[in-house]
């Protein structure tokens, strides 16, 4: 348990120092320049460990990284806080009147964004001489497809739109991490055999219905 405190902790601290370097001196939107300031610092570490690797941090990285559960720490911890970070903005009343369109714009809208984000995966790598499946690219699509809503509502927050506009935004940025949860592990499932369980389109309509 004090592991995962020191490592929340770290974690907190870390953002707030990309979260000044951005302010500072990057002048990017707060998660766009925390997730670039993230992966400057991730490839400097990589760059010092393959020049000094005696000095054993790549080594300490995966120690570290090895004893987080990301399917719990992400998908029951990280990302209930992001919804809800999310939802705490969003006018209710503006979403209920505009529920068909959130619902279709959330479920057709991120399914169309995974086939086709993992399409073009599937055609540049094979262009590329590397031999990946399709459905390894579809479920990268998954990955990729729901937006941040915390992202998209601080870019709306400081963008003058139409508040008609600005609900449906919003709703389908909340939405679409509960549809891509779900598609990302119906193909997920297909990729690796589904463990022995055969994909149904009952249990499919299950998922989505939970």
């Amino acid at each position: 348990m004090r592991a995962f405190f020191d490592l929340a902790a770290a974690v907190v601290a870390l953002a707030a120092a990309f979260g000044y370097l951005n302010h500072r001196f990057v002048h990017l939107p707060h998660t766009i320049g925390l997730v670039a300031i993230g992966l400057a610092v991730s490839l400097a570490m990589m760059a010092v460990d393959a020049v000094m690797p005696g000095l054993g941090l790549g080594d300490a990285v995966r120690g570290v990284l090895a004893d987080i559960d990301f399917s719990n720490a992400l998908l029951e911890g990280m990302l209930s806080f992001l919804l809800f970070a999310g939802a705490l903005h969003v006018d209710l009343d503006a979403l209920a009147s505009r529920k068909w369109v959130i619902t279709l714009t959330a479920t057709l809208g991120t399914l169309i964004s995974t086939f086709l984000i993992g399409g073009v995966l599937w055609l540049i790598v094979g262009l590329l001489g590397i031999a990946l499946p399709l459905i390894w690219c579809l479920v990268f699509g998954a990955l990729i497809a729901p937006t941040d809503p915390v992202a998209v509502l601080g870019i709306l927050k400081r963008t003058r739109v139409p508040r008609t506009l600005e609900a449906k935004i919003a709703g389908e940025s909340l939405f679409n991490d509960g549809v891509g949860i779900v598609v990302f592990t119906i193909l997920a499932s297909v990729a690796v055999g589904a463990g022995g369980h055969e994909v149904t389109v009952f249990s499919v309509a299950t998922l989505f219905l939970v």
